[in-house]
């Protein structure tokens, strides 16, 4: 007898095919919530979660929106054009346009396009905060003869503590994990927590051989990477060579509030930065493709 899941996630949406979050064509889901209050947060309606205050649902012009029986905020995808009002009403910036899926409805949907894909790749707002769902799906993918064959991946600002990164090492083979500052007291300005759980990640999944790739921000002016070259290359030169360094240049897209009046990351800007780290490192590094 097969056991039904009941582990659920909070879904803000899922990307059936992507090519950027992770090795080869990977379906990505991205889950609602995150520890991190980034002040340059390019997606700030997945920080945090809708506490049904219903401010969104008069607005609606397809009525979307609406409240059930538990008076709480539901969402009809099907009526919904996505014109985004709601985020722009809602007094919390979160968004209502979220699903609750178990581990099961999940696999049912990677199972129908398995065979088009190369992983499964777990994004946020923080993935980590629904840990127990990932294990349990990992778990589960990794278990059937049907999607074993697919890699699965976690994309994380690294502050999940190692005794949860313990718990879903086992079924994880890669994890991509932002940097977003090198001294704390800016970090701490930036994201709202301290860096040193996100080194320690970092660290600890390198040793483990599943970091797959470190990403660097670089907003001028703002982040520090840039004037702590020297730290950030003895961090990276403890890492494998095959672990891959990816430079994120700041822009102005879905940022809100304070940081749209941060000077954006020019290419002129990256390529300094990425000849100073280049030749303090022999880790492949990836500049950005596009300055929108």
């Amino acid at each position: 007898m097969t056991l039904v899941s009941q582990k659920q996630a909070i879904v803000n949406r899922i990307l059936n095919f992507s090519c950027v979050d992770g090795p080869g064509n990977r379906l990505v889901i991205f889950l609602q919530g995150c520890n991190f209050k980034c002040i340059n947060c390019h997606n700030p309606y997945t920080i945090n979660h809708c506490d049904h205050c219903g401010d969104c649902v008069s607005g609606c012009p397809t009525h979307a929106l609406s409240f059930n029986q538990q008076n709480k905020v539901v969402w009809d995808e099907s009526l919904c054009t996505q014109c985004d009002q709601c985020l722009d009403i809602c007094p919390s910036h979160s968004s209502p346009k979220v699903k609750h899926c178990s581990v099961d409805e999940m696999l049912a949907l990677i199972r129908k396009q398995h065979v088009f894909l190369s992983g499964i790749t777990v994004s946020g707002g923080e993935a980590t905060l629904q840990l127990p769902f990932i294990v349990e799906l990992f778990k589960a993918i990794k278990a059937d003869q049907e999607l074993c064959h697919l890699t699965c991946f976690i994309d994380s600002n690294g502050y999940l503590a190692e005794t949860g990164w313990q718990r879903v090492l086992p079924y994880l083979d890669g994890a991509m994990i932002d940097l977003k500052s090198w001294q704390n007291e800016t970090h701490q300005w930036l994201v709202g927590r301290d860096n040193h759980r996100v080194i320690q990640s970092i660290r600890l999944l390198a040793s483990a051989g599943k970091l797959h790739e470190l990403r660097l921000l670089h907003i001028p002016g703002k982040s520090d990477l840039d004037q702590e070259i020297e730290a950030i290359s003895t961090l990276i030169n403890e890492l494998p060579n095959e672990v891959k360094i990816r430079l994120n240049a700041f822009q102005h897209h879905g940022v809100v509030g304070e940081a749209l009046t941060w000077q954006k990351c020019s290419k002129a800007q990256m390529e300094v930065f990425y000849q100073s780290l280049q030749a303090k490192v022999s880790n492949s590094i990836m500049l950005p493709s596009v300055y929108i």
